[in-house]
């Protein structure tokens, strides 16, 4: 219900009475239910669920607060939106552009804007902290299975299996994140230079620094974590560069706090980086927000003037990428706080296994 005053606070605010969503992470913040549906909440706080008749059941059975209504997909569907935002003006929320169309030219009372979700989700309530914290400490464990299974001879896709296979045990899934053909980030050697590197068929070998970036989701929540081990005596420099990162990293955890902008956040990272000579190789933004996705408000990066505010959550995560030879990241998902709030355990010393 906290939830729904804050859409309705934010909806007034965008001069409208109303809110409703097509988009099935803006559904499940608004009603617990994730699935192929419609939501509406209107301008008294009623929700109403417009599903297919696949859907309905488990809507009821999954949705909080909330009346189910069956419609056939299409304009069916359309037509129940229609109907229940006709009283007055309603930010409907619909990435379609052929669904959107056809609500505004039903009714003048829609105005296409997803501002009263983003500008809700982007402070989480307890509940959603405390699946964050889960979530994070299932990544944490995932990191345990990285030390007793990396040897070399692993091929990068055979450690995705296993880690995936493991977190699926803990109710733990991919994404689907439409930028990337696998569910996590692995990779060995010169593959750690690509900050997105896809999974491949490359063994691990002896010297190498692997980095493995965790990004799934728990519960309906995204926790997001790095760590980059070494496989044996790995060279000076590497060592030398990780320390930097290490030290970065650290610096920026200490800058995430109520009142701080996110772009002394990214500078307490970066300005490090910068001073030790890798300036050039530190190549994205400090972090982003968390959350239903893995991309939130607020984004960290340079020059950023938003401010950080209790509740929010974010990612740390500096990088130092030489390419045809190594990277290295290290991250953690952070719940803003008064001081830093950092949501995973698992060391940040380099491990070598």
């Amino acid at each position: 219900m906290r939830r729904r005053d804050r859409l309705l606070q934010f909806a007034r605010e965008s001069g409208c009475k109303a809110v409703a969503t097509l988009e099935p992470e803006n559904l499940f913040y608004m009603t617990g239910f994730w699935g192929e549906a419609a939501g509406v909440l209107d301008a008294d706080g009623r929700a109403t669920i417009i599903a297919p008749t696949l859907e309905a059941e488990r809507a009821r059975q999954e949705s909080a607060d909330c009346d189910v209504v069956e419609a056939k997909r299409g304009s069916e569907m359309v037509a129940q939106v229609v109907s229940r935002i006709k009283s007055g003006r309603t930010c409907v929320d619909c990435r379609e552009y052929g669904v959107m169309r056809s609500i505004a030219e039903a009714t003048p009372n829609a105005v296409p804007s997803s501002e009263p979700f983003l500008r809700s989700r982007v402070v989480k309530d307890d509940g959603e902290a405390a699946v964050l914290r889960e979530a994070s400490g299932i990544i944490d464990d995932m990191f345990g299975v990285c030390v007793r299974e990396i040897r070399s001879g692993l091929r990068e896709y055979e450690l995705q299996s296993t880690l995936m296979s493991y977190a699926a045990s803990r109710r733990m899934f991919d994404l689907g994140y439409r930028y990337t053909l696998n569910p996590l980030i692995i990779a060995g050697g010169p593959n750690g230079a690509l900050p997105h590197a896809q999974v491949t068929e490359r063994k691990f070998a002896a010297g190498d620094l692997i980095v493995v970036d965790i990004t799934l989701r728990y519960r309906g929540y995204v926790s997001d974590s790095t760590r980059t081990f070494a496989l044996g005596r790995v060279s000076d420099d590497a060592a030398s560069a990780y320390e930097v990162v290490r030290e970065s990293q650290a610096l920026g955890l200490e800058a995430v706090k109520v009142g701080a902008r996110c772009g002394e956040v990214d500078r307490a990272c970066r300005d490090h980086i910068d001073g030790a000579g890798y300036g050039d190789r530190f190549i994205h933004s400090t972090g982003h927000g968390i959350g239903i996705d893995v991309h939130e408000q607020p984004t960290v990066h340079q020059g950023s003037e938003t401010v950080l505010e209790e509740g929010m959550a974010i990612t740390v995560e500096p990088g130092v990428y030489v390419p045809g030879r190594f990277g290295i990241r290290i991250e953690d998902s952070v719940m803003v706080s008064g001081r830093p709030d950092v949501m995973h355990k698992f060391t940040k010393e380099l491990v070598t296994v």
